[in-house]
């Protein structure tokens, strides 16, 4: 049976379970974290805020969005402009090799303009992370090795600040398929990181960066997907 995780940064949203201690919540299988619980201006609960590269340590707040699904989004506040300063939040319940994932983000402002979520992530040295990028318009697959980016396989795409975006990624195995905003871009391979590892949120140097939701469905071994996102 496969696991349904999902974030969702909301207000007002009814709980799942009404004595839940934590806003990660679990019926059956599916797991909600919501931002009802946190107040504004505070991090968002089971993440660890952790960074690749040097500079002041990203900071990871909760924030009233009008725009977002619910009215409020989780965003990347920092805006050192250290070149290579990746800043990451990483969903800490969960570990997985295959999965779909899901996250609606909005550039607002930044130097880089790129978005991205992360994968199979085992430290600050190495994971997986696809980048969307405003400044450049495309979507990317990189490898994180030994702290340094290395491109996979990318693409144009319609990727603009101050909209809502929606990024997906599914891993299979060495397969990874991206599509955005529901339209398959590309499907590419690469067995550098080929087990379990956490999933989360990405951003880089100055970029002030909101995420409205993350989704991430887990999938065992012995069930596999293939190809396109739907």
């Amino acid at each position: 049976m496969r696991r349904l995780v999902t974030l969702a940064a909301t207000i007002g949203m009814a709980a799942v379970v009404a004595s839940a201690p934590h806003p990660g919540r679990t019926v059956g299988t599916t797991t909600t974290f919501d931002t009802t619980q946190s107040e504004f201006g505070t991090p968002p609960p089971d993440f660890d805020f952790l960074q690749t590269g040097d500079g002041e340590p990203g900071r990871w707040t909760v924030v009233r969005d009008t725009t977002a699904m619910d009215g409020t989004a989780i965003e990347h506040v920092s805006t050192d402009q250290h070149e290579n300063r990746f800043s990451l939040a990483i969903y800490a319940p969960v570990s997985s090799k295959d999965f779909k994932l899901r996250v609606r983000f909005k550039i607002m402002k930044g130097t880089m303009q790129a978005a991205g979520i992360v994968a199979r992530f085992l430290d600050v040295y190495s994971y997986y992370v696809v980048i969307a990028s405003a400044l450049e318009e495309r979507v990317d697959l990189f490898r994180i090795v030994n702290g340094k980016k290395e491109r996979i396989w990318g693409t144009d795409a319609d990727v603009v600040r101050d909209r809502w975006h929606l990024l997906e990624l599914q891993a299979n195995d060495d397969q990874f398929t991206i599509s955005l905003d529901r339209n398959w871009l590309f499907t590419a391979r690469d067995s550098t990181l080929p087990g379990d590892g956490q999933v989360g949120l990405w951003t880089e140097e100055d970029n002030v960066t909101r995420f409205d939701r993350l989704e991430i469905e887990t999938f065992p071994a012995s069930e596999k997907r293939c190809c396109r996102i739907e």
